[in-house]
């Protein structure tokens, strides 16, 4: 795909999880842009905090709705409507709100299991769904999925169900890719590290079907997840700032082609040359088996 010319007309965002994090910077990088935003939350206390800390000359470009992305589809499509009607149109969405369980596979069972995928990714795709009616009258406009390097780094005790929602992400995200083009919806998954984000770990590890077995793996995992709060390397404002920079095609972005998928962080970089490098190795030493159960093999 060619590079695009950099397009500075002001876009209008629908950005869900804004009360913190990523979100919460997200909004004030793309106002300071010039472009428009919808900031949604499940707080209502928290949207009016960030309308507040908002500064005057960008407010009357900032509206903000109470969502929580697993209160069901219709009344999600009901406050997407909402949204439309503030400016006409969505330009953007991004599916940023989410959380994150850590827990043993096994102790957490279906019951957790299910609680993050509602959350992660059924949540996740009622806000898509609704918007994309929207989104694809635009002919021109953009679907951001704010992911996770989890689902390139499986092999860590304690993150099962979190990377899976993360993995399921990323695959629809893929798909969406190519069902969308035709419309000139273009796609963007975004697999970012370790940020130094408000909350992050705020749910604590899962101790509550404890299995006797598991005790000192557990205990071992729940002191490595409560020592990461402070100690994160990314910068969450500088990767806000290059979202916005590739959705408008100018800073960073200016010149390069669109991504797909973005990788934020130096850990995070790591992680996905590391997964797909031993990809490659098992591909290269079992390619004989591989490709020996052919018929005519």
């Amino acid at each position: 795909m060619a590079p695009e010319a950099a397009d500075t007309r002001s876009r209008v965002w629908v950005i869900t999880g804004t009360s913190s994090g990523f979100g919460r910077r997200l909004v004030f990088s793309a106002l300071a842009r010039g472009d428009r935003v919808v900031a949604t939350a499940r707080s209502a206390e928290k949207l009016a905090n960030v309308m507040e800390k908002c500064p005057e000359s960008m407010r009357k470009n900032l509206r903000t709705i109470q969502l929580d992305v697993t209160e069901g589809a219709e009344s999600i499509k009901t406050k997407m409507r909402q949204a439309v009607e503030f400016w006409g149109h969505i330009d953007v969405l991004v599916n940023n709100a989410g959380s994150g369980y850590p827990s043993l596979v096994e102790e957490a069972g279906t019951e957790l299991l299910r609680k993050q995928m509602e959350i992660n990714l059924f949540g996740l795709m009622d806000v898509t769904v609704a918007a994309l009616p929207y989104l694809r009258s635009q002919k021109s406009s953009t679907l951001i999925f704010i992911g996770s390097r989890s689902a390139w780094k499986t092999n860590l005790v304690g993150i099962g169900a979190y990377a899976a929602s993360k993995a399921a992400v990323h695959a629809l995200a893929e798909t969406l890719t190519v069902e969308l083009a035709p419309f000139g919806v273009r796609v963007l998954h975004v697999a970012p590290g370790s940020f130094r984000t408000e909350g992050i770990y705020c749910n604590g590890f899962y101790d509550q079907r404890s299995i006797p077995d598991y005790d000192e793996i557990r205990d071992t995992s729940a002191k490595r997840f409560a020592s990461v709060p402070g100690n994160e390397k990314g910068d969450p404002d500088k990767a806000m700032e290059v979202i916005v920079d590739i959705v408008r095609s100018e800073g960073v972005a200016k010149d390069l082609s669109w991504p797909g998928l973005l990788v934020l962080g130096e850990d995070a970089e790591a992680d996905v040359r590391n997964k797909c490098g031993k990809t490659l190795e098992v591909l290269d030493q079992w390619r004989h088996v591989s490709t020996g159960v052919s018929l005519d093999a």
